[in-house]
Parts: C-alpha cells; sequence; structure tokens
C-alpha cells in the first residue's frame, strides 16, 4: 500500500485531464520561430488530480516531487506563482499532485496541471477573475494551457491559441504509452518536417478527417512509436497526438477498446478513456457552484 498523493488536509481537490490532438495540421513557421498549425482539441475522461490548501504566509509549496523537474521549474509552482503576482494576491497555497499521465506524451499533462492550478487558485483565493483573464494568464505559460482553461473542445489556430469551441462525437479512446521521451523542439526543428499544410475550414476538418504532420518525423526519429502505430493499426486506425508519444485509436464503446488493450503487450502500456467536449475539470467546478 502506498500513501495517497493527496492528502486529507487538501481543502479543495480537482482533475487535470488529458487532451488529445485528433489532428494537427502545420501551415508555415513565424519570423519567430513557431509555427503556424491548425489542430482539434479533446479532453478524456482521465489524468492527473491535484489538491489546494490555503496558506496564510505567502508561501507555494508543491509536496509532489517530480523526478528531474526542480521544484521552482514545475509549470505548478510557475503558474500558481504567476497568478500571485498577477493578481496581487498575498496568499498562498500547499499543493499536491497525484501524477498519472506520462511526462512528454503529447497529452498536456504539464499544461492541464497548469491550468487546473490557475482555476484552482483562483477559486480557494477568491480572486473574482474570469476564463478570458485566467486563458489569457496561462498562454505566458505555454500554448496549450488556454484549451484547458476554457475546458470545451477545440478548433485552435495561431501556435495553438486561438479557441473556436466545437461540438465532436464522444467516442471511447484506447491510448497507447511508447516508453521513450520525444523533444517537441527537437520535431518542430526536423528539416523534414511538413510545413506547407494549406489552411482549412473547421467544417472541411471534421469531414475529411486531417492528419498529424508530426507523424512521419516522429516515426522516423522513434522507433519506439513506430512499432506502437503498427501495432494499434492491426486493430483500428491509429495516429499521433501532438509530437507524442501517445499514440491512440477509437472505438463506438468502452468493450471494443478494453477487448484491444487487453491483446497489447505488457511492454506498451496502455489506458482506455472517454473522449470529451466538457472537461472533467469544468464539470467538478460546476458541481462545486
Amino acid at each position: 500500500m502506498t500513501a495517497r498523493p493527496i492528502p486529507d488536509s487538501a481543502q479543495l481537490v480537482l482533475p487535470a485531464p488529458a487532451k488529445l490532438n485528433l489532428l494537427l495540421h502545420i501551415l508555415g513557421r513565424r519570423a519567430d520561430g513557431y509555427h503556424e498549425l491548425q489542430t482539434l482539441f479533446q479532453f478524456l475522461d482521465h489524468g492527473d488530480e491535484l489538491g489546494f490548501a490555503l496558506r496564510e504566509d505567502g508561501e507555494i509549496r508543491l509536496h509532489t516531487a517530480i523526478a528531474g523537474v526542480p521544484h521552482d521549474s514545475n509549470l505548478i509552482v510557475r503558474a500558481a506563482r504567476r497568478l500571485q503576482e498577477a493578481s496581487g494576491c498575498r496568499l498562498g497555497a500547499d499543493i499536491w499532485l497525484d501524477k498519472r499521465l506520462p511526462m512528454g506524451g503529447g497529452i498536456g499533462g504539464g499544461s492541464s496541471d497548469a491550468a487546473t492550478t490557475l482555476l484552482g487558485l483562483e477559486r480557494l483565493w477568491r480572486l473574482g477573475w474570469d476564463l478570458d483573464r485566467l486563458a489569457a494568464l496561462g498562454l505566458t505559460l505555454g500554448a496549450d494551457v488556454p484549451v484547458f482553461v476554457r475546458g470545451h473542445a477545440a478548433f485552435a489556430e495561431g501556435v495553438g491559441e486561438k479557441l473556436q469551441p466545437v461540438e465532436l462525437e464522444e467516442p471511447w479512446f484506447l491510448v497507447a504509452v511508447p516508453q521513450v521521451a520525444i523533444s517537441t523542439a527537437a520535431v518542430f526543428n526536423d528539416p523534414e518536417l511538413t510545413r506547407d499544410t494549406p489552411a482549412s475550414t473547421v467544417r472541411s476538418l471534421l469531414e475529411g478527417g486531417g492528419r498529424n504532420d508530426c507523424q512521419p518525423v516522429v516515426e522516423k526519429r522513434y522507433p519506439e512509436v513506430r512499432n506502437a502505430l503498427i501495432l494499434l493499426n492491426k486493430f483500428v486506425s491509429a495516429r499521433l497526438t501532438g509530437t507524442g508519444a501517445c499514440v491512440f485509436g477509437s472505438f463506438p464503446n468502452r468493450d471494443d477498446a478494453d477487448k484491444v488493450a487487453r491483446q497489447l503487450p505488457a511492454t506498451l502500456p496502455s489506458f482506455v478513456a472517454r473522449g470529451c467536449n466538457i472537461s472533467m475539470l469544468h464539470r467538478r467546478l460546476k458541481e462545486l457552484a
């Protein structure tokens, strides 16, 4: 038996859901080095969990150590301090993390943790900030943070910050987790990366299915991902999410997804989760309200 990561002393416990990039088109490279893209975000009913407790001394303390990530560099701590500074709040927080999502998996673990921290502390500190203000602050922490702050499946453009809510089907997904760490910077700097996909409308992308422009580069660089895709493609049309390493396929029901999951080798961890247009975080906040 291991100790529960979040103690009973936590005053507020919130989920930090995973996301999938159902497609990822890269339209070009900007002068500042960032890429113009189009993507579809959908949440999963699976993710990390964070606990928060108020501190009167203004200190921000994350009590869960993450291997290889110094305390002050953790996105959770950075998000808390950024909100504290921007709001002028003199309160602090104790924070605990139940880490369930793989780091560097392309399913948004760090960005989701940061967004949950912003929304959780906004509530705990009673700041009265709206989602627009929190999303703008979240963008300073990472391009994927705003979609988690807003909590609705979205078509995204720009570097991922221009969001348009969409209503998608909510299938069950089998997400496989190749045991490899992928460098997002290396993928986006690869000379073979497609950077000239024509811009599409939301409607055409929803009808046509799209693709992930990063996938050929990742498959070439990381045989673990290529092998996972080959294996999963035996059962269902599989695709990379973000820059990976996670790959996924969709199913009409949980039983079908579970059946395929049981056939994957033990060397390829996986999980089954439902696609959600409204994130678990926002559902939980609505319950609390």
